[in-house]
């Protein structure tokens, strides 16, 4: 099967989330399973930048109503995948992949662009996959513009919902003005959203199958409470709409080779590996070595994440004989915070304002558990890694933390691999540090529990697998 991923950043070129993760490592199984799958990128700054030297292509331009915009076309082969980038200088270079004031316009361009490059390479594939609302019109552009088109004749389309809070809202007068669409496709609602257009709504309506990053997410996205008022539609395509949670890149995060860590260790034999691990994750912070547990935390510090709830829950952790270990950046009344947490509890508490990509693989496998207690999170990749590494995770039972944590309680030892709780408040995830604090004493169960989370398989295999089956029912349509 031949598959266009289209997306506005995909590692190792550009990132700026986990949506970056999921378009690299799902088209590099794909294509390991004997797929044919490329990615459609913007060639931004940030990956001039990086000297790669791509080979160009061809050059085309296309009309965005008076515009007669110049579309460049460069190709680079990296990990078997792919990657076409469309080069525009007015719209791409820039320092940073979104926040411009022309953000609507720059990824219209990008959605005409990534169709119009097709014909150019002679790539027709059987599924284009969107992700998320910066290429959301290509859907409705496949079936309004280009229906006439023999070359897009049978291309059908697979939108990704990563973040429903960023709907790619912009004034109907746009539809025109950039994508030479009728104003009717308004009136009949089919891409109106709260009086606007609506580039995210306009994929969900006209693209043959719909997925999201978690089963619970897809099932809170259909309730009105957590839909981000995208419940309407999506119960319009209730039947075309799957969760499917995210895979792992299990080469960059293996604790039986990874290169960042003082020592290897696998599910067969850790213990002796985590102990050390957890030494050397100490000096690096500067904290003294000690017996206590450690909690670490590798996130954006934001309000998403409950950091509230894990600044509320700090002097307890200490008071325990705890370490707390905090690495990420964010909004800087949490990081002050944080500081003012290290300077109370200058042994015990350690923090690192930023991202470190070799201290975040060290929290990773020298912490005992790692906090991850979220107000929403539609997948998450946290727990995931950290489950991987043997370190326990305590989440909050929301979204993609319900589908890959199973809370300990005294009668699952044999299957449990974390801590959850429910309710979004700091005593609920006090009860979870009191469960985990527990365990950490008994250490037979503390290891049956860290193996339990070690064995799990979170490849991109089973993944890929669910999305392959879901091209092929687009396909069928």
């Amino acid at each position: 099967m031949k598959i266009a991923m289209v997306a506005s950043e995909a590692n190792p070129l550009c990132k700026s989330g986990g949506l970056a993760d999921v378009v690299y490592s799902l088209s590099r199984e794909l294509n390991l399973n004997g797929e044919e799958a490329i990615i459609i990128l913007p060639y931004y700054k940030v990956i001039k930048d990086k000297n790669l030297n791509p080979e160009f292509i061809a050059y085309t331009y296309l009309n965005m109503s008076w515009r007669r915009q110049y579309v460049g076309i460069f190709k680079l082969l990296i990990d078997g995948i792919t990657f076409y980038l469309i080069d525009n200088e007015y719209y791409f270079n820039r320092d940073g992949l979104y926040g411009f004031n022309d953000d609507q316009e720059r990824f219209a361009y990008f959605s005409l662009a990534a169709l119009d490059i097709l014909k150019v390479i002679g790539f027709k594939p059987d599924i284009v996959h969107v992700h998320d609302w910066q290429g959301g019109m290509i859907p409705c552009l496949l079936k309004e513009r280009y229906r006439y088109d023999p070359f897009y004749e049978n291309i059908k389309t697979v939108l990704t919902i990563h973040n429903p809070a960023f709907k790619g809202i912009m004034d109907k007068y746009f539809l025109g003005n950039y994508f030479e669409l009728s104003d009717d496709l308004f009136y009949k609602g089919l891409v109106r959203f709260e009086g606007n257009v609506s580039t995210l709504k306009s994929a969900i309506v006209y693209a043959d199958e719909i997925s999201t990053v978690s089963p619970t997410h897809r099932n809170e996205l259909l309730s009105v409470e957590l839909s981000h008022g995208l419940s309407p539609v999506l119960m319009l395509r209730e039947q075309d709409f799957v969760g499917i949670v995210n895979g792992l890149d299990v080469v960059e995060f293996n604790p039986s080779d990874d290169k960042r860590i003082v020592k290897n260790y696998s599910s067969k034999a850790f213990i002796a590996a985590k102990k050390e691990n957890k030494k050397d994750l100490l000096r690096s912070f500067s904290l003294p070595v000690n017996e206590g547990p450690t909690y670490g935390l590798v996130s954006r510090l934001t309000w998403q994440k409950g950091i509230d709830l894990i600044l509320a829950n700090v002097s307890y952790m200490v008071s325990q004989g705890a370490n707390v270990i905090i690495l990420g950046s964010g909004e800087k009344e949490l990081e002050a915070r944080f500081q003012e947490l290290r300077d109370r509890y200058p042994n015990n508490v350690g923090i690192y304002i930023g991202y470190n990509d070799v201290l975040a693989h060290k929290v990773y496998a020298g912490s005992d558990f790692f906090l991850m207690p979220s107000l929403f999170e539609p997948c998450g990749i946290g727990q995931i890694i950290a489950q991987r590494y043997g370190t326990l995770p305590l989440v909050r039972e929301t979204g993609g933390l319900v589908d890959t944590v199973i809370g300990y309680n005294d009668m699952n030892a044999a299957i449990a691999n974390g801590f959850s709780f429910r309710d979004y408040d700091g005593i609920a995830l006090g009860y979870a540090i009191n469960k985990s604090l527990g365990v950490y004493q008994d250490k037979d169960l503390l290891h049956q529990l860290q193996k339990n989370a070690m064995q799990l398989d979170r490849s991109w295999k089973k993944s890929m697998m669910e999305y392959l089956s879901l091209y092929q029912k687009a396909v069928n349509k």
